[in-house]
């Protein structure tokens, strides 16, 4: 029992059209099915939990992409794209691998602009919708993170990064449909746990996918907040093979471990 909590507590050819957006207002019931393995069907996505809030995204077309990138890439390799976000070192790199080909920033540019990205990876279509974070003075930082979103034959996944605040209404008409969601559970360097469960229970993703969970009790007080409307998954894996046709019917929270973690390692 005491080796899952310490694992627990580490936690876009022709210009593609936003699915996710279109998507949001239609609900429609879908099936859970999760394998893992070495081939991809041309409509799955295979997540893969590399660290800290580092996923990697591969698709069924062997497009790759790494969130959160502090230089680790995950089982495939050097990816196509990497997202970053510059709240703290763990979540980005100033020397991202010289073969990736789309390094996407998740701040604003040296002008103050917003971050503006939107890249077609095949089929896969990554783009971003910019957040605010708190700064070091106790202020406030424009534009310093984004919400990385991933579409994918019909399949919208997001990722929150190291979100301060809620969501504006403006955030989430740009957001859309989510039907994968990872969120930072960590309750206090990004944001605490009760608007994170609200931003969850606003986004019903048909799967969520905690992050950055710094202790037991973080984590613990984030599933008994979601476990009313969610259903709490506990077989940790480090990968996740889905598609927009094998989501559950019910919303769930899906505990995922880093890759390599050996929780044997943890027993006492």
């Amino acid at each position: 029992m005491l080796r899952f909590a310490f694992a627990f507590a580490l936690f876009a050819s022709p210009v593609l059209a936003t699915q996710c957006i279109q998507l949001s207002q239609n609900e429609t019931p879908m099936i859970w099915r999760a394998a893992a393995g070495d081939s991809l069907n041309p409509d799955q996505v295979r997540i893969v939990y590399v660290a800290h809030s580092a996923f990697q995204i591969e698709t069924g077309e062997g497009a790759t992409a790494v969130t959160d990138y502090f230089g680790g890439h995950g089982p495939a390799g050097v990816p196509d794209a990497v997202t970053m976000n510059h709240a703290h070192e763990t979540h980005w790199t100033r020397f991202p691998h010289k073969d990736v080909k789309h390094v996407l920033r998740g701040w604003k540019t040296e002008e103050g602009a917003a971050a503006d990205h939107w890249v077609e990876l095949g089929e896969m279509l990554v783009r971003n919708v910019p957040t605010n974070i708190r700064d070091w003075a106790g202020g406030w930082e424009e534009f310093g993170n984004s919400i990385f979103i991933f579409e994918y034959k019909g399949l919208c996944i997001g990722h929150l990064g190291h979100l301060h605040h809620e969501p504006t209404e403006a955030h989430y008409a740009q957001i859309g449909r989510l039907d994968v969601v990872m969120a930072a559970v960590d309750g206090g360097s990004t944001i605490p746990i009760e608007p994170m469960v609200r931003i969850l229970k606003r986004l019903k993703s048909r799967i969520v996918i905690p992050m950055h969970a710094w202790s037991v009790h973080s984590l613990a007080a984030f599933l008994e907040g979601m476990s009313s409307d969610f259903e709490i998954v506990f077989e940790p894996a480090e990968e996740l093979v889905i598609s927009a046709q094998t989501l559950p019917d019910r919303p769930t929270v899906r505990m995922m471990l880093p890759v390599g973690f050996d929780p044997s390692l943890n027993d006492e």
